[in-house]
């Protein structure tokens, strides 16, 4: 049996906000006797907002009236009450990923969309958000190869690197179209950000906030930009400016990148021919930089693919669907439950291919896509483990995961950890073994979850022998 709910996606970046409406087909596949599993069959786009610049006030903080009013604007115009929406997901990205900011706009919003899934995403967690909505990860699923996705937004360009459908790599760049700002009627400068004033000191360039701009100038400071992206994608380039544009950091490049795609509002300038009449249309840089990267050794050098979404990558739908866990093989301490909208972080296939070494640095580095302003969140470490594994094997998997979470573990952050195989009994009496004594911890199996998903685990039902688990899809295309 089939049913329809009604989704809201939420983007609110650094320069723009935006709103979907979505139609999702649920069925439910279980038999009578059996615990719901429920998959989404089916997803419209029932209604698209327009695009906004998102309010921002003095102290860089969101507006949050302003947002309520957008919202309620946009759900008016769609012609729907909020009462008529079951579920959604706001995501908060960029310079706006604040914790003071986050927490207000989820309050502000609390009401206007069933069970809303809130990400604050750090330049990581942005990068494979954006790279799903570009659907860059089913690309190289497909076509057996590797691609990076590059989001360009108005502050920064967030890489996400994918070989066979799994996430292997992020990277983050302080280069966007909103980084100076120009009036499209005076075109004189009223914003240049710190950081490419930095390399107009350098280069001698005639272009400061209060002038007009300098044409031939202004294109050889993208072009500083623009050798700084083809370098991001392993294009020896060595440019200057490499590390000083680095948001976090870039890619590793320790594998061969065969595929680019582009996503995020600049990518409409990579994609569509413009003409110079357009060029300060939006009061910023972007479709300069978009028309540069468009002629870069990128496009020589590498296969650009077509994304299947371009200013509207991150925005998302959320649905749902909720799983049996199977009583005998679970571990948990029961006064954490229930916890609800943890972020997953899913290990490739390759990861568990590695020693408990290897096995464990991939698990810290991973976790770390996670971290806002420098601050651990709490993740739901998910692995497809093994059908029948050794006991010394389910041995070095535990110690990978406690010694590759210790800074987790550390702020006493509980431990959660999701297999897909059924070995949660085992490898959860090694995890406790392993663990300071009492620690807080579940360990489940039998559930299926994705990077970009987030889980709700409940309190314990059937006299404590199943845990019921609603896994929260960020539904794309």
């Amino acid at each position: 049996m089939s049913d329809k709910i009604l989704s809201v996606g939420l983007d609110i970046g650094t320069a723009t906000t935006q709103l979907i409406l979505s139609e999702l087909t649920i069925e439910n596949i279980a038999s009578v006797f059996t615990i719901p599993r429920v998959y989404i069959t089916d997803k419209k786009v029932l209604y698209k907002s327009e695009i906004i610049f998102t309010p921002i006030s003095d102290q860089l903080l969101i507006e949050v009236d302003k947002i309520k009013n957008f919202v309620l604007n946009e759900y008016a115009k769609a012609g729907i009450q909020k009462k008529d929406i079951q579920m959604g997901a706001v995501i908060i990205t960029g310079e706006t990923a604040r914790k003071e900011n986050a927490s207000q706009v989820l309050q502000a919003l609390s009401g206007y969309a069933g069970d809303f899934v809130v990400a604050t995403a750090g330049p990581d967690l942005e990068s494979i958000i954006a790279g799903k909505g570009a659907c860059s990860h089913q690309y190289s699923q497909e076509h057996h190869t590797s691609v990076v996705n590059i989001d360009i937004g108005g502050g920064t360009s967030n890489l996400a690197a994918f070989r066979e459908g799994d996430v292997i790599d992020t990277g983050c760049f302080d280069i966007g179209g909103r980084l100076i700002k120009i009036d499209p009627q005076t075109q004189r400068i009223s914003y240049i950000a710190p950081k490419l004033q930095t390399i107009i000191a350098e280069q001698g360039l005639q272009l400061a906030v209060g002038e007009t701009v300098h044409r031939a100038d202004l294109d050889r400071l993208i072009q500083e930009m623009v050798s700084v992206l083809e370098q991001s994608v392993g294009i020896d380039n060595h440019s200057p400016y490499y590390e000083l544009l680095q948001t976090n950091h870039g890619l590793k490049l320790n594998y061969d990148l065969h595929c680019v795609s582009f996503s995020g509002g600049v990518a409409d300038g990579v994609y569509l021919e413009t003409t110079s009449a357009d060029d300060f249309r939006y009061g910023d840089i972007g479709i300069l930089l978009g028309r540069a990267l468009r002629k870069s050794k990128i496009f020589d050098q590498k296969k650009v693919i077509q994304s299947a979404e371009t200013i509207r990558a991150t925005v998302v739908g959320a649905g749902s669907h909720t799983t049996d866990v199977s009583g005998s093989t679970i571990t948990y301490i029961s006064d954490i439950l229930p916890i609800k909208n943890i972020p997953v972080l899913k290990l490739a296939a390759s990861d568990e291919h590695e020693d408990k070494e290897g096995l464990q640095q991939i698990i810290k580095d991973k976790v770390a896509w996670f971290t806002l302003e420098n601050e651990v969140q709490q993740v739901a470490l998910a692995i497809n483990g093994e059908k029948s594994p050794s006991f010394a094997r389910v041995l070095e998997y535990a110690e990978a995961i406690v010694k590759g979470m210790s800074e987790s573990i550390e702020k006493k952050i509980p431990l959660l950890v999701v297999v897909r195989e059924d070995m949660a009994k085992v490898l959860g009496q090694c995890l406790f073994a392993q663990l300071p004594k009492d620690y807080p911890f579940v360990c489940i199996d039998s559930v299926d979850v994705q990077n970009g998903d987030y889980i709700d685990i409940g309190n314990p039902v059937i006299e404590g022998s199943v845990l019921p688990i609603v896994v929260k899809t960020l539904v794309f295309n």
